[in-house]
């Protein structure tokens, strides 16, 4: 006698009411009867059968699902549904960011029903609430954020399938891959790995590799992973170098008649000592009548970049160069971005100018926008037009015995000529009078209400294997200050002739809204712990305070903190078409017009500029502002890039000193833990409170502390440790530090 097969069976089906909300949510219009619900559930045993009819009664009566016919049910329509953006944390849980809420909406991580981060997905919420926060259900994704991702590959001992684990602890799902599409992989290779399918059934997301990066933790392999994770490329198609290598980059005659030719005033470059693009100039003329005609000269890359070529496609699809710690992607091939468009010493350029004439009190008597030809007579790095500041040579009479006493004072690494740099007396003096102006609009632009952001960045010293061999920070000087000053004249000035000239007309704006309360607030319980104050009564005195706040944390241990929170609480400045003005500066109008080697915002404003300057009808305001969408998103993964490459040298750099003990500034707690900064070179990582073994700590939300269960012994925001390094890990980019004790001083 045969025995009779038994059903799959599963015993008290886990959170069967969610489950089968779910089910009849994510297909609202359509109905289900209880052999439907069973197969979605995978299962077809008795007892589980006669639980799922139990159930479905139970919510019928409770009128939360309907009998459309006999045994079958739908959702209830009187939930209302919402869109929003998916934020997951990672434990799995996460919070849906939506326009419909003044709040954010907890999603357990059970009602996630395999939407991932930064997914644009629907959603209903619950009457009830998680720790005084809405909860709510997502019903279906609507638009995946992403669909690929790096990971390492796992391949199953019987080698017929493999499982990529991605490298983002966001990631909560590993990856299910068929044997024949591993692409050659090897196991444990880090790999690009593209989302197919998430059948219904199926815990894991299904996908394919299609690249193969490399070792984990292989220098290259990791930078072009940080890149592949964000979708960005690390070299140009071929097709693209081909097309820009055939570009005519010849300055003839005839094109130069079409310009102003301004090769007759004296002009120079101030850039980074290791620049290899410069896409500024500065002019600098004493008028008959007194006045002072500066030209700001922008690499007219617009008259290269052709539209419709698949030069100005890919341009347009990188929309910005990213800066990596030890290398950069280029916006543009190098034949333009180090060659045709960079405004080198001693070479005539075409350029796209704004000059202005001023007096002493930097009032602007007349400006001039349009075409022009330069020619640079020099070029500084930073340190070099510093030094001539900071010298302090006289305006009247420049001598070369001053000249030399200045080059003395450069850095022998920073001197970019052997003698005096091609400094003349016409060229200091230009620089001292430049500098000098510089900082009056910086005063008005501070007296109006910018907030002044100078945060130190972290920048290392590399070897020719790209290993850390130190760290250093680079900090604003008055050199910083005056070429910035000058490039926000330009950019103010170029959006005011179009936007107040006639608003109607479509440009693209660098916009900066108005700080969140919330956010403000948060940054006023945080820094009230070191004793600072700030006052949020208007907008003026929200200015003043912030500038305040950001000067006297200055040089502090805790002004990396302090400068790095003061930037959360702001709003992230965007590219759009609707002008707003923008906060952080106090300009009603701004856009940027003065690096186009860099940023394609810059090159549409240099086509929209020329196109208004030759009586042209305003442009496709819908075609611009999709343009403005793209180029933010693709500067905020830029950054995100940049910040992980940073992280990840951070790391390899803390490899070589596991054996020593730092002082550092605990810049945040947790529940889980603590993050220290170390003060000597700006490295954080992570003391886990399982690893304080001398008490019982809990994390003090009201104090930002944690605290020992016994001995009271209280870690608050900003107090100074002593700290060793535990683990790092280079593919997860985690540091991890042991606790010693509090620093005393």
């Amino acid at each position: 006698m045969t025995r009779k097969k038994k059903g799959k069976s599963k015993k008290g089906i886990s959170n069967l009411t969610n489950t089968i909300l779910s089910i009849l949510k994510k297909d609202r219009n359509q109905s289900f009867n209880y052999k439907q619900i069973a197969a979605k559930l995978d299962v077809n045993d008795a007892s589980s059968r006669n639980q799922i009819i139990k159930k479905l009664a139970e919510l019928a009566v409770k009128k939360e699902i309907e009998e459309v016919e006999r045994g079958k049910f739908k959702a209830v329509h009187n939930a209302e549904y919402h869109k929003g953006i998916l934020d997951l944390s990672g434990k799995g849980t996460g919070y849906i960011i939506s326009d419909d809420f003044d709040d954010d909406v907890f999603i357990a991580s059970n009602n996630i029903n395999k939407s991932l981060n930064g997914d644009e997905v629907e959603f209903y919420v619950y009457k009830r609430r998680h720790r005084g926060k809405l909860e709510g259900e997502i019903t279906q994704v609507l638009k995946r954020e992403k669909s690929e991702y790096v990971g390492t590959i796992q391949i199953h001992e019987k080698k017929n399938f493999a499982f990529v684990v991605a490298d983002s602890n966001k990631m909560y799902k590993d990856i299910f891959v068929p044997i024949n599409k591993i692409n050659k992989a090897e196991d444990g290779d880090k790999v690009l790995v593209k989302l197919e399918d998430w059948p219904e059934n199926a815990d894991s997301p299904y996908g394919k590799v299609i690249q193969v990066l490399g070792k984990p933790g292989d220098h290259n392999t990791e930078i072009h992973s940080i890149l592949a994770e964000y979708g960005l490329p690390y070299e140009f198609p071929h097709e693209v170098e081909e097309f820009a290598n055939k570009i005519d980059t010849s300055i003839t005659k005839e094109e130069i008649a079409k310009r102003r030719d301004m090769r007759q005033d004296l002009t120079f470059t101030i850039d980074p000592k290791d620049a290899k693009d410069f896409d500024d100039a500065l002019s600098f003329k004493i008028l008959k009548n007194g006045l002072y005609e500066i030209g700001i000269h922008i690499a007219d890359v617009s008259h290269y970049l052709q539209e419709g070529t698949v030069l100005d496609d890919e341009a347009y699809e990188r929309a910005t160069s990213i800066y990596l710690v030890d290398r950069v992607v280029p916006m543009l091939p190098e034949v333009l971005s180090n060659n045709a468009c960079s405004l080198r010493p001693h070479e005539e350029k075409l350029t796209f100018s704004a000059v202005f004439q001023m007096n002493e009190k930097c009032e602007i008597k007349n400006e001039w926008f349009g075409r022009t030809v330069t020619y640079s007579d020099a070029r500084f790095a930073y340190e070099e037009a510093q030094a001539i500041i900071e010298n302090n040579v006289s305006l009247s009479a420049v001598e070369t015995s001053q000249l030399d006493k200045i080059n003395t004072t450069i850095p022998k690494e920073v001197s970019l000529t052997d003698k005096a740099y091609n400094t003349t007396p016409e060229i200091a003096q230009a620089i001292l009078k430049m500098d000098e102006l510089a900082k009056k609009m910086r005063a008005k632009r501070m007296t109006a209400g910018a907030i002044s952001f100078d945060k130190v960045e972290v920048k290392f010293n590399l070897d020719e294997n790209a290993n850390p061999v130190g760290v250093f920070f680079k900090t604003s000087k008055d050199a910083n200050k005056l070429i910035e000053e000058f490039m926000l004249l330009a950019n103010r000035k170029v959006s005011e002739f179009v936007g107040k000239k006639d608003p109607k007309k479509t440009f693209v704006y660098r916009i900066h809204d108005e700080p969140d309360d919330s956010k403000l607030a948060n940054l006023q319980g945080i820094v009230s712990k070191f004793g600072y104050k700030l006052n949020f009564k208007d907008r003026k005195t929200t200015s003043a305070s912030l500038n305040f706040l950001l000067k006297e944390v200055n040089g502090k241990k805790e002004q990396n903190l302090v400068d790095t929170l003061a930037i959360r609480s702001m709003s992230k400045a965007e590219y759009s078409t609707h002008n707003i003005g923008h906060y952080g500066l106090a300009f009603d109008y701004y856009s940027h017009f003065t690096s186009p080697i860099r940023r394609y915002p810059d090159v549409m404003a240099h086509r929209l500029l020329q196109l208004y300057l030759d009586g042209g009808k305003s442009a496709n305001e819908d075609l611009y502002e999709d343009k403005c969408n793209h180029s933010s998103n693709m500067e905020n993964l830029a950054t995100k890039a940049e910040r992980d490459s940073i992280k990840y040298m951070q790391i390899k750099f803390m490899q070589d000193h596991k054996d020593e003990e730092f002082v550092g500034v605990i810049s945040g707690v947790t529940d889980w833990g603590i993050y220290v900064e170390i003060i000597s070179n700006k490295c954080e990582g992570m003391v886990s409170v399982r690893d304080m073994k001398d008490d019982h700590y809990a994390f003090d939300q009201d104090q930002y502390a944690m605290v020992g269960r016994n001995t009271k012994t209280m870690y608050q925001l900003g107090d100074e440790v002593v700290v060793k390094v535990k683990n790092t890990d280079l593919v997860k980019k985690h540091l991890d530090f042991n606790l010693i004790g509090k620093h005393e001083a």
